[in-house]
């Protein structure tokens, strides 16, 4: 049993003998649980986490915050009906992801939650792209706290945000924690960042929670977090996740994680054992890691989640747990044809929100059309050039996915460029064109020997295939199946050397028939889309000289 429940038993003592013999005085200096021994009090938590900038529904109707705040809604009154005490939590990553979102600061999104009614969020990685002004912003947006207990301002040695919040709730005092990925640190932007701290999640925690037992006296605490979910903690070369967290404190200080940053939908076959064939409206475990619920909704506010617990005699146990999806298809073969159809009943939009949010995406799309750069020559991305041979825009793509993701080279599928972009004028419409897909950055370090098998796959993918690949920060020479004369930055390959690449996360994840390495240990989904990082690669370097970045034989084909 932990301090704070023998505390919590003590208390629980404390308070029947003071009933006892109460007739003697009236005077009392007993601290006393706004709980009352053996009675079960029933507690339910709703999550949702790396919302993406997702406040509107997909072109299919899929997600969407106007369906997301009926079903909570609805989620929220049933338990409260039943007596339940009642959060909903966000696991951060509210920023970056689809422009009508990005372009507005995720107002839209922040304005959203406060009308669906979180009561707390993590900060996220991603609260981090832009400068800390629009992060103060978007906190005046909000009407919930954004925690997190490990980011410190380096000046004052303070912690820069508000770490915790204690909730009242039906005789029960619950304390909800944020906590952010130390990672933001690496992939973060050091002009918005450079005056902040991201100090260990893990330490953090265990400190705040003996803070919070003596001067809180929580009957439940909680952890939103942002750190990932790595099955039975193998986390690469990613920063400690919830499954480090969880091992690292004493046994059953902390009742719940709600997490993000991983973007999947937690769901365990057996004790550190992740179920890889989870689908919408699949039975859900949560993972258990010394005593401590973790979950996690994937992303974009795809599902709801929701577990119900009993607290009774300082005690907190898992009832059930489900992950809801928020109109969610799935494709079907109607007459010969395939058609997408809702796994579940369609979850009507609440009137209301959609009614505030339509403006918002509307004024999203109006501003797609607005110029953010201009080019002195067409950036070539025709399907019959850019599948045969390495192009200006090819390569320009690869070379704004090096910049921002630190890298030492990229690779860039020929498939994933849909157009070209005219001379003149450039707007984040055009790229939108370019770029429809939604592809997120990865990076992956990888050892010389390691990148030289991997290129021999990838760079080997014949012409007039969207698998040929675009390259910038590397030369080769492709002889049929293999690769030689291999050189990254003019150098070349070190097969002892640890070397960073990109690669669109669809390529990562096994697509155009590429190697899969998202399992790899030093595999990195940044969150960043790719249309994203074109735009703002564009808007940095206007005007564009599309001869900087045209091939001047890097790649040699035999």
């Amino acid at each position: 049993m932990t301090d704070r429940l023998s505390l919590k038993a003590a208390i629980s003592a404390a308070l029947l003998a003071s009933l006892a013999g109460c007739s003697a005085t009236t005077e009392t200096t007993e601290i006393v649980p706004g709980w009352q021994p053996d009675t079960t009090y029933n507690v339910t938590i709703l999550h949702t986490n790396d919302n993406h900038g997702r406040f509107w529904h997909n072109r299919h109707g899929e997600y969407g915050m106007a369906a997301r705040k009926t079903l909570i809604d609805k989620l929220r009154a049933e338990a409260e009906a039943d007596g339940a005490a009642v959060l909903l939590l966000s696991g951060g990553d509210i920023n970056t992801g689809v422009p009508e979102s990005d372009l507005q600061d995720a107002e839209p999104d922040f304005k959203g939650m406060t009308m669906i009614g979180y009561d707390a969020m993590a900060l996220g990685n991603h609260e981090f792209d832009n400068s800390l002004d629009v992060l103060e912003k978007q906190m005046n947006w909000a009407d919930f706290p954004m925690l997190s207990a490990n980011i410190y301002d380096k000046a004052t040695g303070e912690r820069k945000y508000q770490a915790y919040e204690i909730f009242e709730k039906n005789g029960l005092r619950i304390a909800v924690m944020g906590l952010t990925t130390e990672d933001t640190a690496k992939i973060g932007n050091p002009e918005f960042i450079g005056e902040l701290e991201f100090r260990d999640p893990k330490e953090e925690a265990k400190k705040l929670i003996a803070e919070l037992e003596k001067t809180e006296n929580p009957d439940i605490i909680i952890a939103a977090t942002h750190m990932g979910h790595y099955e039975d903690g193998q986390r690469g070369i990613n920063a400690p996740g919830d499954v480090a967290l969880a091992r690292y404190l004493n046994e059953g200080s902390l009742d719940m994680i709600v997490g993000g940053h991983s973007q999947e939908p937690v769901c365990m076959e057996g004790p550190n054992v992740a179920s890889k064939t989870f689908k919408p409206g699949d039975e859900c475990k949560p993972d258990n890691q010394n005593g401590t619920y973790i979950v996690q909704a994937h992303e974009w506010g795809k599902y709801v989640g929701k577990a119900d617990f009993e607290f009774r005699n300082g005690e907190l146990n898992l009832v059930s747990y489900d992950l809801i999806p928020v109109n969610l298809k799935k494709k079907i073969k109607v007459n010969g044809e395939k058609k997408r159809v809702f796994i579940q009943n369609e979850i009507p939009k609440d009137k209301g929100i959609y009614d505030f949010l339509k403006p918002y995406q509307e004024k999203g799309q109006d501003q797609l059309n607005v110029k953010i750069a201009e080019t002195n020559d067409k950036l070539e991305g025709d399907r019959n050039v850019v599948r045969f041979q390495q192009t200006n825009l090819g390569r320009m793509i690869a070379a704004a996915h090096k910049e921002r993701a630190k890298a030492d080279f990229s690779v860039m599928n020929s498939g994933g460029v849909r157009d070209s972009i005219e001379a003149g004028d450039v707007t984040y419409k055009d790229v939108l064109t370019v770029q429809p897909f939604g592809n997120m950055l990865t990076y992956t370090d990888m050892s010389g020997s390691e990148v030289l098998d991997y290129l021999n796959v990838v760079a080997t993918k014949p012409v007039d295939s969207g698998a040929y690949a675009q390259f910038y920060g590397i030369s080769m020479v492709v002889d049929g199946d293999s690769v030689s004369d291999v050189k990254v930055g003019g150098e070349a390959l070190d097969p002892n050397k640890t070397y960073r690449f990109t690669v669109p996360s669809y390529n990562a994840a096994g697509g155009d028939g590429y190697p899969k390495i998202t399992d790899h240990p030093g595999n990195v989904n940044t969150g960043f889309v790719d249309a994203e990082v074109l735009k703002d690669f564009l808007e940095k370097n206007t005007p564009i000289d599309v001869n900087k970045y045209a091939p001047n034989g890097e790649m040699v084909y035999k």
